[in-house]
């Protein structure tokens, strides 16, 4: 688990878009495969919140979104829609899709709704249908940029992906959130799971305002 000023130093050793899923991971609490198989239909900027479908035990959850990756991923997805536009016009935009939802909803495939929100930089040959499309972001990609910022940032621990959604967990609880909420959150099943990362039980409402807004406000402030 990292301090608040600690996310706040690997923050800083971040950019682009790795900088923007790293984000997720710690404002959202995601899980990393939860963040790069985000479809741009999974962001609700209305009610700040991401729907993360078939986590882990294939079950839906509704997150939190950090006010401020609001601007950050609007601009994102304007750069990401030139990208789709462009592979639309070269016949490669189609996704995968799950449950045989391809079969049910031809046009779905390729539309930009079920697009990946992180992509890879080039088109590749889907194994399992032959198909050439644009696949989300690796996960040695993420990876590989918070074990560089974590260097850079002189944390000597071991830091992960991992470290981050525990981060956020365990920051949200000593800011006084309910456990239980905490517990949704992270799509944990068994509460008894939640309750590792602190022994705060029972503080506050159920409201959750991720911890993203003052890790990026320590970024902002001069040295």
């Amino acid at each position: 688990m990292l301090s608040e000023e600690e996310v706040a130093r690997l923050l800083r050793h971040i950019d682009g878009r790795e900088w923007l899923v790293a984000c997720l991971l710690y404002g959202s609490g995601l899980r990393l495969l939860e963040a790069l198989r985000l479809r741009v239909k999974d962001i609700d900027f209305e009610y700040r919140c991401l729907l993360i479908r078939d986590g882990k035990g294939a079950k839906d959850r509704v997150v939190t979104l950090a006010d401020e990756l609001r601007l950050p991923l609007e601009r994102h997805l304007g750069a990401r829609r030139t990208v789709w536009e462009r592979d639309r016009a070269r016949g490669t935009a189609d996704v995968y899709l799950p449950y045989a939802l391809a079969r049910k909803y031809p046009d779905a495939a390729s539309s930009w709704a079920w697009q990946f929100v992180f992509v890879a930089r080039l088109p590749s040959r889907d194994p399992r249908s032959e198909a050439v499309r644009r696949h989300h972001l690796h996960e040695s990609a993420i990876r590989r940029a918070i074990a560089r910022a974590a260097r850079a940032a002189g944390i000597a621990r071991r830091v992960t992906c991992h470290t981050l959604r525990h981060s956020f967990a365990t920051h949200l609880l000593e800011r006084g959130a309910d456990i239980r909420t905490v517990q949704e959150q992270l799509g944990h099943t068994d509460v008894k799971t939640t309750q590792i990362y602190t022994h705060v039980l029972k503080r506050g409402g159920s409201a959750v305002r991720s911890p993203l807004g003052a890790i990026l406000a320590r970024n902002q402030a001069p040295e």
